[in-house]
């Protein structure tokens, strides 16, 4: 009889029929995540586009611009191939609630989408070129929203690994969507105008490294999924890519070659970020154990 029971697994791993307690997220590859990426590169562009107009790198404001506007076009497109229609992404804007992350995420999304065009099209075309700078400048309100709102929308969630990480989530996609933005201004952006596009990609990359290791350490077993499995390999990949990228992009200055490599390390490294988010929610989703076992644990204390 105890040798029968030694081999029933513990209930706290189980559920009604082993269905998972929650329902998986839907979002689709490569939509969701890429979105994801697009923002944030829209966001930190913007606000790399305000920063370098201010300071005198006018070849480095006119890539950001670029980026930014580009970025935000990218995410919106993603966002409706992810919904499946367009209409669906035109209904959104039916209502705007403020405590709805996702209401308030796409109001912003647009309001990016629309300043950082008008920013990008004069600079191109020289034509109204005080509209195109307010525009720009009003980008460098909505850009550091817009890089990190998708933080709160994954976060406020019931799945364990992306609401339980509410704390770092921000702070890793602020860092990710830094170290995008560096990443394009150093590969579209002449070596020697480029140098606070290093500085960004390089404080970017820092910024994501501490985060992701300071949210999966804290977050413990549901950590877990971060660390195992599919999710585990795009984030150690990502680890790997952004350090390196990080560490490149400090030399970058002395040639071509280490600046295409620190540009594609930090690109690559941002992307499978958000792919491994995406996957390590889903693992959290499909295993009732980290429902469950955190709720006890939680009873207990």
């Amino acid at each position: 009889m105890t040798r029968e029971r030694s081999m029933v697994p513990e209930a706290e791993f189980r559920s009604y029929y082993g269905r998972p307690v929650l329902k998986a997220p839907v979002w689709h590859e490569p939509h969701m995540p890429t979105y994801l990426y697009s923002g944030g590169l829209s966001g930190a562009s913007s606000v790399m586009a305000v920063m370098a107009g201010l300071t005198g790198h006018d070849r480095l404001a006119r890539t950001a611009r670029v980026a930014a506007a580009l970025g935000a076009a990218a995410g919106t497109g993603f966002l409706i191939a992810e919904l499946g229609r367009p209409s669906r992404f035109l209904n959104m804007f039916r209502v705007f609630k403020p405590t709805s992350p996702m209401s308030l995420g796409s109001w912003l999304l647009a309001a990016q989408g629309g300043l950082s065009a008008v920013a990008a099209s004069t600079e191109l075309t020289g034509i109204l070129p005080v509209a195109g700078d307010a525009a720009a400048l009003a980008t460098g309100l909505t850009g550091p929203l817009t890089a990190t709102y998708t933080a709160v929308v994954v976060a406020d969630t019931a799945v364990p690994a992306w609401h339980e990480a509410y704390r770092e989530l921000p702070f890793l996609f602020a860092g990710s969507a830094l170290a995008s933005a560096g990443a394009v201004g150093m590969l579209a952006t002449p070596r020697a105008e480029a140098g606070p596009a290093r500085v960004v990609a390089v404080v970017g990359a820092v910024v994501e490294s501490v985060a992701g290791m300071l949210m999966e350490r804290r977050l413990g077993l549901v950590g877990e999924p971060y660390r195992v499995g599919k999710a585990g390999r795009l984030m150690l990949s990502a680890r790997v890519l952004t350090a390196g990228g990080g560490l490149l992009a400090a030399v970058a200055g002395r040639g071509r070659v280490l600046t295409a490599l620190s540009g594609l390390a930090l690109t690559a490294g941002a992307l499978c970020t958000r792919f491994g988010i995406l996957e390590a929610g889903r693992a959290s989703a499909a295993d009732p154990k980290y429902t469950v076992v955190p709720q006890r644990e939680r009873l207990c204390t």
